[in-house]
């Protein structure tokens, strides 16, 4: 059984007819639409450029017994039973992919006109806001805030955008990296204001947003994008065990605590060789890749042949956004202590960063050079030193500043 029907539960359920599991293969989601890919919500469907993003994936031709609109609300693994609002579904092995959950403000559900990007249902009433070009607040200027302002400002919505840090992307890159990226908002004439946070939001007279330093902005509608969690309240109680962040704390197999049952996706965290540390990583190919370890572990435990996947999760994280006219993408993981090495006018339409561990590549950061990335992708996968001169000259091929 495989709880949460996103991308990493329905690759868990087709990786497992995949790699030969002949046993019944249940997916449960607790949206009550057909499964369906997410990064388009903040773009084409967004936009009206597209009605859904439904996986292109035939559940009855692979005989998976698809179960919509049953959320979970409890796991008894003595048991082997799973309490879901459509009753209570026994297993003989769980996959828990119910993913992340949105951060929301404190008081903002009981004000109309607060909006969310996470669902399908968020992305369908986020539509009239951009077609009526309605005054948007967003909080936050993450990667959410980022993409919806870009698709505000497209359709000719008045944006301010609201981030409580010094700069834009903070929990994600370092300062010195994303001050360079405020301008891009001023370029697409969205307002962006930081290092203040939202104090209130008032819904009567108007709707109006009140930031700690005393501002009072008017808005005709919010957008709030100040990050997700682990969607694992369910499982307290059950023996699972958590992670300090919330996650499901897995090994290197994806296992968790409870025997015969995997964690996958952006409700798990899993220790990386090859970072030394625990990664828990929110973006759609961790999404992708990690469910191809998990039916491996599955099938190979019930001895069944099987074409199996990795033994062992340890990837080289990948995420990428489009935001003001500009793709961006990030591969690898860095920490503060790594050498940082520009490679290109930030100030430019296409520049990256390196980070530099021991010597090595260990993450970057390419804005408009796609050709960085993937050559950058293969330089961290070997673990490649680099010659930190030749990585800064945005003229030299990245291949060739490997020692």
């Amino acid at each position: 059984m495989i709880v949460g029907a996103g991308m990493a539960g329905v690759q868990t359920a087709v990786q497992l007819r995949e790699q030969g599991w002949p046993g019944a293969v249940t997916l449960i989601g607790a949206e009550p639409h057909q499964p369906y890919d997410r990064p388009p919500l903040s773009k084409a469907v967004l936009s009206g450029k597209a009605e859904g993003s439904a996986f292109d994936v035939d559940f009855t031709a692979l005989a998976i017994d698809l179960r919509l609109g049953h959320g979970v609300t409890g796991l008894r693994p003595d048991a082997r039973e799973v309490d879901t609002t459509g009753g209570t579904v026994g297993y003989d092995h769980l996959v828990l992919a119910t993913g992340a959950e949105p951060v929301v403000l404190p008081g903002g559900g009981q004000v109309p006109g607060v909006h969310l990007l996470r669902t399908l249902d968020d992305a369908e009433r986020l539509r009239p806001v951009l077609r009526e070009r309605q005054r948007v607040v967003i909080v936050g200027a993450g990667w959410i805030g980022a993409e919806f302002a870009t698709a505000a400002r497209e359709a000719g919505c008045p944006v301010t955008v609201v981030e409580a840090a010094d700069q834009p992307l903070a929990g994600a890159l370092p300062a010195e990296v994303t001050r360079e990226m405020r301008a891009w908002y001023a370029e697409c004439g969205a307002e962006l204001r930081t290092g203040v946070a939202v104090a209130r939001l008032h819904a009567d007279p108007g709707r109006k947003v009140e930031l700690a330093d005393g501002t009072v902005l008017a808005a005709d509608a919010v957008v709030v994008g100040i990050g997700a969690r682990p969607a694992t309240a369910w499982l307290h109680g059950s023996g699972v065990e958590l992670a300090p962040d919330g996650s499901v704390f897995a090994d290197a197999r994806l296992r968790t605590s409870v025997p015969d049952v995997y964690a996958v996706g952006d409700c798990a965290s899993f220790p990386s060789a090859r970072y030394g540390r625990r990664l828990l990583v929110h973006h759609w190919d961790n999404a992708l890749h990690g469910p191809r370890v998990v039916a491996a572990g599955i099938v190979g435990d019930a001895g069944k042949a099987v074409d199996a996947g990795p033994a062992v999760y340890d990837p080289v994280p990948y995420f990428w956004s489009e935001q003001f006219g500009r793709f961006v993408q990030y591969v690898g993981w860095h920490g503060a202590s790594d050498e940082l090495v520009w490679r290109g006018d930030p100030t430019s339409a296409a520049w990256s960063v390196c980070w530099l561990r021991d010597g090595a590549l260990g993450a970057l950061l390419a804005v408009g050079r796609p050709r960085d990335l993937a050559q950058g992708r293969k330089l961290i996968e070997a673990r490649t030193p680099l010659d930190p001169t030749l990585a800064a000259d945005p003229a030299v091929p990245l291949k060739k500043a490997a020692l």
